[in-house]
């Protein structure tokens, strides 16, 4: 099913996962999977590579079409571009569609100093031309920056570069992890004065971690307002609270984007099917 489809029903509620780093933790993530299927998600997206690699991830694979043909939910399959050539795309595609994958998320990836780029894609939205000039029937996502990728000059040339994704045919975005939804509503304001109609999932990250969530956002660049502060400053050293403080700043968040007429909600549950139900069990009657 077309991911962008979903959104003429009701307002999507999605998880992402990970694949292991090592063949040793496949186990685990078919019982997270397990467990994240029975709380009835729109879709389950699952990351590609680890570090920004871009080598070819068959676990990416293989759980998406896990998660498609035996838990008969949709899913997406990240695919980044800078280290990956026409050709080694161009097997990932045969071997999705062979799957019956029919979604992917399209994206540039993140530089790695300890890899060498590929010259066939420079950036997402050349990826998203690519595989859909293939005509392979595949449905293609991409991702946006409610506080402007890092390495954009601004936001004006970030939402330019949005563009230029939904111009090459990109049908549905999904937003990195941010914590103020005044970021995220000022965002959308500005996405939809420059023409940019298609849906648009809120991404949500649960704090659940200090010292995890403080790594993420000097990945992510994103900001910290006062009222979590306080949260990772009273209980970031006791891991039960800062988890249910968390799980309870997670929801206050989502309650109020759907307030606000929100696409979609997507949970960057980190592989955690505890912390996901919480959320779900939580905002169940709101999201819907």
């Amino acid at each position: 099913m077309k991911i962008s489809d979903l959104f003429q029903e009701k307002t999507v509620f999605s998880f992402e996962v990970f694949p292991p780093k090592k063949e040793s933790g496949v186990e685990t993530i078919y019982k997270t999977l397990e467990e994240l299927k029975d709380l009835n998600p729109d879709f389950i997206s699952v990351t590609y590579g680890a570090g920004g690699s871009g080598v070819a991830n068959a676990t990416t694979i293989d759980l998406c079409s896990k998660i498609k043909n035996e838990y008969h939910v949709e899913t997406i399959a990240h695919l980044s571009c800078l280290y990956n050539t026409k050709e080694s795309v161009d097997k990932i595609l045969d071997n999705l569609k062979m799957q019956g994958v029919e979604n992917i998320l399209a994206l540039r990836g993140d530089v790695n100093p300890d890899f060498e780029v590929e010259k066939d894609f420079k950036y997402a939205s050349d990826l998203t031309e690519y595989i859909l000039s293939k005509n392979m029937g595949f449905h293609v996502s991409g991702a946006c920056y409610p506080e402007v990728h890092q390495e954009a000059e601004n936001m004006i040339v970030d939402i330019k570069n949005l563009k230029k994704k939904v111009d090459a045919g990109a049908e549905h975005l999904i937003s990195q992890l941010f914590f103020d939804n005044h970021a995220y509503y000022d965002f959308i304001d500005k996405v939809r004065i420059a023409g940019i109609d298609v849906p648009v999932e809120a991404g949500i990250m649960p704090v659940t971690n200090k010292k995890q969530i403080e790594r993420m956002v000097s990945m992510c660049g994103a900001s910290i307002p006062a009222k979590l502060s306080k949260v990772l400053q009273k209980f970031g050293d006791d891991p039960v609270a800062m988890r249910d403080a968390g799980i309870s700043y997670a929801v206050d968040q989502i309650i109020d984007l759907v307030a606000n007429g929100v696409d979609g909600v997507h949970i960057y549950t980190m592989n955690d099917p505890y912390v996901a139900k919480r959320i779900t069990d939580s905002v169940a009657s709101i999201v819907k």
